[in-house]
């Protein structure tokens, strides 16, 4: 499903990535741990063409998206990948459902079309009733879960998610750690994520630590 090879990334004379090479199947459950400052966000960005690597090959479902047009990465990134941060970044003047299709109305897709597919997510991790409350009015939790309907509504090959726990208590952060595997079971879907939750990396397909942007 995704592969990265020799993948090198610096910032003037600081080397972040350093030669990273990863292989992820679909429907694995991959999470990347390691201190502040190893490379993980920097890898997740360019996993998700967020940024460009300096150097080697990265292929998402065997298409490398570098070597696309700037306006192809863009529509390969909103319908192959899902994004999931630590900070939800709902649009805060959107209700829930208008948050959850918004990538689907980019991609192109009917209004009504969207609607249907958004609320089939909503019901699926029961938040149908939360379909016309705004960020503000939902709980942290119920925020994260409806970012996690965004990242999904239009099957992506791939989610990656940035501490997506980051903000949640310990109760939250578990019930979102179960739904994505509960992802994984019903849809197939691939996770790729950086974390600090040593619980949700040790639940992981696999657990790969990074330092001084190396894979150990």
């Amino acid at each position: 499903m995704l592969k990265a090879t020799n993948i090198q990334k610096s910032y003037g004379d600081l080397a972040i990535l350093k030669g990273i090479d990863l292989h992820i199947q679909k429907g694995e459950i991959v999470s990347i741990v390691g201190s502040s400052g190893a490379g993980k966000t920097t890898l997740l960005q360019l996993l998700g063409t967020l940024d460009k690597p300096d150097t080697g090959l990265i292929e998402i479902d065997g298409i490398n998206p570098f070597l696309l047009s700037s306006k192809k990465i863009a529509a390969f990134r909103n319908q192959s990948i899902g994004f999931i941060f630590q900070a939800h970044q709902l649009l805060p003047e959107f209700t829930a459902l208008e948050n959850v299709i918004m990538p689907a109305l980019i991609k192109g897709e009917s209004m009504h079309e969207a609607i249907i597919k958004g609320l089939g997510l909503l019901e699926m991790i029961g938040l149908n009733d939360r379909a016309t409350h705004r960020p503000n009015e939902l709980s942290g939790g119920e925020q994260q879960r409806i970012a996690v309907c965004r990242a999904l509504i239009n099957q992506p090959k791939v989610i990656f998610a940035d501490e997506p726990s980051g903000n949640l208590d310990s109760t939250n952060a578990k019930e979102l750690h179960e739904l994505f595997f509960q992802l994984r079971k019903d849809m197939n879907q691939t996770f790729v994520i950086v974390t600090h939750n040593e619980v949700l990396a040790d639940m992981s397909d696999r657990k790969l630590v990074m330092k001084d942007g190396n894979i150990l």
